[in-house]
């Protein structure tokens, strides 16, 4: 394993947990909307179908 492919294998990681942060973050600011701006764009009931579906 040379420098290269470590840094390569570093790199993906920490993209992973940025990509993880993000949905932490657009789930916590979606969950304080008003109720009804939830229910007008389907929150959380269109993101967990979509979610299922990734799996």
């Amino acid at each position: 394993m040379n420098g290269f492919t470590i840094l390569r294998s570093v790199q993906h990681y920490v993209g992973k947990i940025r990509t993880i942060r993000n949905e932490i973050r657009t789930q916590r600011f979606m969950n304080e909307l008003p109720l009804s701006i939830r229910k007008d764009i389907g929150w959380p009931d269109m993101y967990a179908s979509g979610r299922r579906n990734d799996n």
